[in-house]
């Protein structure tokens, strides 16, 4: 039994990648907004890393992002509760979170709007606004980082299937950079053209 225990943890050791590329990845990762999630995915395919490790590394620089990011969010809404103007633009962005969540005929404070707020923005407004409908730290970054391991997922997909056509890695962020700048825009644009003619429906 005695020999049994470093043998395990020799063949879990041997298992591991390499400390090294586990920390280029995670520092990828960490880059702000999702830039980071291609470069860093290729990195991680090309270091050899396992799905699993490469999936693990983005939720480690999620909870790091929740650690960072939580004080600063609450000294925002603490002067936001103090000064008049501020409150304002609050409850112009809660009110805005409402009008997008009847949308898709759900609570704007539930956990499938605070979820989709985070895939379709970033985890930083995602856990703002969950913070708004008042969820504490640990509800309120599970629905920001549920939304963000999503768009990682897509992300992370995306990149590696067009990686099988397009062997240049650098090639293959800077396409995937664009599409993700340029992909929301269109949507909105789509978005914003219809609800005119929605309006227009309804009004007939």
């Amino acid at each position: 039994m005695t020999e049994t225990i470093p043998h395990l943890i020799k063949l879990l050791l041997d298992w591991l990648p390499p400390l090294s590329a586990m920390q280029a990845v995670l520092k990828l990762f960490l880059i702000p907004v999702g830039g980071g999630i291609p470069a860093g995915v290729l990195l991680a395919k090309a270091q050899g890393l396992a799905w699993p490790v490469t999936t693990l590394l983005y939720l480690v620089s999620d909870v790091i992002l929740a650690i960072a990011f939580e004080p600063l969010l609450r000294l925002i809404a603490f002067v936001c509760g103090k000064i008049t103007f501020l409150r304002r633009v609050s409850d112009t962005i809660r009110a805005a979170n409402a009008h997008s969540a009847a949308k898709f005929q759900i609570t704007a404070t539930g956990p499938v709007a605070l979820i989709m707020i985070a895939f379709g923005v970033d985890p930083m407004t995602g856990r703002a606004s969950a913070l708004a409908a008042g969820h504490g730290f640990v509800a309120g970054w599970a629905f920001a980082i549920a939304g963000d391991m999503l768009y990682f997922a897509v992300i992370a997909f995306s990149t590696v299937r067009l990686n099988k056509y397009i062997k240049d890695p650098d090639t293959t962020m800077w396409i995937i950079l664009a599409l993700m700048l340029l992909v929301p825009m269109v949507v909105r644009r789509i978005r914003s053209g219809r609800a005119p003619y929605q309006a227009q429906e309804h009004g007939a």
